[in-house]
């Protein structure tokens, strides 16, 4: 089975299922925002948690699974539907067997989670929908169950990664499932997948003693950030890095460019999913809507979302783009990005105009030893159609 990385037309929300070469076809979920109108067989908005349980492998008890699923952060387009399609607590307790296919939650053999994403959230005075407050509860159930067992024998359902450290010391003893900033991993869901997966986590920024520095973290939108090196079989191990990173606003990324830019690379992409759907609050600290064109580029912002390499595509998760003053996704935003990718012949793409703004279908890249190819630009999609295949165009991979 070849990698691929499928972005699922959510509107302004992210929802992207990664899927691994390796023998078991592992499956990695960042995010979900399945909208009531997707649940709605009436609606003719994009039925995606079809087009999600389509690729998805079911288990022994033929329950469909994501080997992980990440929350970058507790907004409500990031997590929006968990609790009508996840299953949470322990797989002892799933109550779907018998409802049909369609119905049955999804089972998250591991999660992954950032108790200071969390925490900036609430600091920011962003309120938790009652979806963010089900995950959080669950991954506090699984750090428990890996603390009683003392982080031996965790089972599929029960298992989590916990992204970054928190402060005051509140993560210092889950070292077996601590992963800290600026380290690799390629542990996925108790496997090693090296070779096929290794993922950089970049942010969240880890705390800081400076409550001015932990309120301008809050308020750029915590979240998540991973550079994921995949491989697209065994001998090619580097086929495709993925930059993935939630809401990040433009301190986030003023900040990894000055810690960065001596090692550049580090931030480097064959694929970059837009922050916060091509907002422009990644790129500048002035408003679009009340600039416009006057409104500046943050030059440390923007070098850090440069580090595209040959051939790169960058992905708004949005509606269509518009030329007007909204924000996200932002008209402004989208020109710097199909600038950053012009200048390495790459490629920019938008979830709400794929194959077209009328009928946003999910957007596939393939990945082979050559790199992550991009989509056809005709695509048949409606709400019936469920899962769809593009014939794609290799485009040459980035520099090693």
């Amino acid at each position: 089975m070849p990698a691929s990385i499928t972005f699922l037309p959510v509107d302004c929300g992210d929802m992207t299922l990664i899927t691994l070469a390796d023998s078991a076809g592992t499956t990695i979920l960042i995010d979900t925002n399945i909208r009531g109108a997707a649940d709605d067989p009436k609606d003719s908005t994009r039925d995606v948690a079809r087009d999600l349980r389509e690729r998805l492998k079911k288990d022994e008890n033929g329950r469909p699974y994501v080997d992980v699923f990440l929350n970058s952060h507790p907004d409500a387009d990031h997590i929006r539907g968990f609790q009508n399609h996840f299953h949470v607590g322990p797989l002892s307790a799933y109550s779907d067997d018998k409802k049909k296919d369609t119905e049955k939650r999804i089972v998250m053999r591991e999660i992954w989670s950032s108790p200071i994403v969390y925490r900036r959230a609430e600091r920011a005075k962003l309120p938790l929908s009652d979806d963010a407050k089900a995950f959080k509860t669950e991954a506090k159930r699984r750090v428990k169950v890996n603390q009683d067992k003392q982080f031996k024998g965790v089972g599929d359902g029960d298992r989590i990664q916990v992204m970054g450290e928190d402060k005051d010391g509140k993560t210092d003893k889950l070292g077996p499932i601590l992963r800290k900033i600026d380290e690799s991993f390629s542990t996925v869901n108790g496997r090693d997948v090296k070779g096929y997966f290794t993922a950089l986590l970049l942010a969240p920024l880890p705390p800081s003693k400076n409550e001015d520095d932990e309120d301008l973290l809050a308020k750029n939108r915590s979240s998540v950030i991973l550079n994921i090196t995949l491989g697209s079989d065994a001998n090619t191990a580097d086929a495709c890095k993925f930059l993935t990173a939630g809401d990040a606003e433009v301190e986030v990324w003023e900040r990894l460019w000055r810690k960065h830019k001596g090692n550049k690379e580090l931030l480097g992409y064959d694929l970059l999913l837009a922050p916060h759907h091509c907002s422009w609050h990644s790129l500048s600290h002035d408003s679009w809507s009340e600039l416009r064109e006057k409104a500046q580029v943050s030059k440390e912002a923007r070098n850090a979302l440069s580090q595209a390499r040959s051939g790169a595509s960058i992905v708004a998760s949005s509606k269509a783009i518009k030329d007007d003053d909204k924000d996200p996704p932002c008209i402004r935003a989208k020109r710097e990005y199909v600038g950053i990718v012009d200048a390495v012949k790459g490629q920019f793409h938008c979830t709400g105009e794929h194959p077209d703004e009328k009928a946003p279908a999910p957007l596939e890249f393939k990945i082979s030893k050559n790199g992550p190819s991009a989509p056809a630009k005709k695509e048949a999609g409606s709400k019936a159609a469920g899962a769809t295949s593009a014939a794609s165009v290799a485009m040459p991979h980035g520099q090693k």
